[in-house]
């Protein structure tokens, strides 16, 4: 997968531009669908990690293609201290990437001042709105392309991902490697390759978010079952079609 391919932005990325891309990689292997995103979009790709397994293992592939990518870390100012930690060894692992710790526009405590003190636990959907989504849109301004760790089998609403997907939240081409990997095909990579992770994950936390909002789950729950536990949230929005998508 080593073609040339004119850049097309996403405007001008049509429907069949969608599926013809679809199936030109739809037996690749991760690695190769990664060379592909930047081949296309070089630095108009920027990857969003959380920096939990699915995210390690893409930094990695990522490292051995384009050592010097760009890669945004939402910082909502409460992460497990854990997170913070494994962001700092993998930045002493990688000391090319450039990664991009992004800040909301307002802090813990002017939110609080704002709408109230615990705004998670009262509106969890404005509060990663404000703490993620407004931050995440800003970073991806004047790009052409982003990368996910979304795997099919991590909940229904991802099932139907496509390593190639039209993102009309945030207008941009999501790229998504992993979708056909499986939990067990995560850490098989992550042994194999030695790399670090989040310890959490060794404590009954396969997905691994913001602290007040994540727990641990029981052996054989669903992988996403410990994110806001007790009520009906299953996503923090990044990856939900906007209200006015007609898709």
């Amino acid at each position: 997968m080593t073609e040339q391919i004119k850049k097309t932005p996403y405007q001008t990325f049509t429907d069949s531009d969608y599926r013809f891309y679809q199936e030109k990689l739809k037996h690749a292997k991760a690695e190769e669908v990664i060379e592909w995103a930047y081949e296309l979009f070089n630095d108009d790709l920027v990857y969003a990690c959380s920096f939990g397994a699915e995210g390690i293992v893409l930094v990695d592939m990522i490292a051995k293609i384009k050592k010097d990518a760009r890669i945004v870390f939402l910082d909502t100012h409460v992460h497990f201290k854990e997170t913070y930690e494994l962001i700092e060894d993998v930045k002493q692992k990688y000391p090319d990437l450039n990664i991009d710790m992004v800040q909301p526009d307002l802090t813990l405590e002017e939110q609080k001042e704002k709408h109230g003190d615990k705004l998670w636990q009262r509106q969890p959907d404005l509060c990663c709105d404000i703490r993620k989504n407004r931050p995440l849109r800003k970073a991806l301004q004047g790009n052409t392309a982003w990368l996910s760790g979304l795997r099919r089998e991590q909940s229904p609403t991802r099932a139907n991902t496509e390593f190639v997907n039209q993102d009309n939240k945030f207008e941009l081409i999501k790229v998504c490697p992993l979708i056909h990997w499986s939990w067990d095909d995560v850490w098989e990579y992550i042994k194999e390759n030695e790399l670090p992770y989040n310890p959490l994950h060794d404590q009954g936390y396969p997905s691994i978010g913001c602290e007040p909002c994540t727990f641990a789950v029981k052996k054989g729950d669903d992988l996403r079952a410990g994110r806001w536990s007790g009520i009906e949230k299953t996503e923090c929005g990044l990856h939900m079609k906007p209200k006015s998508s007609k898709e």
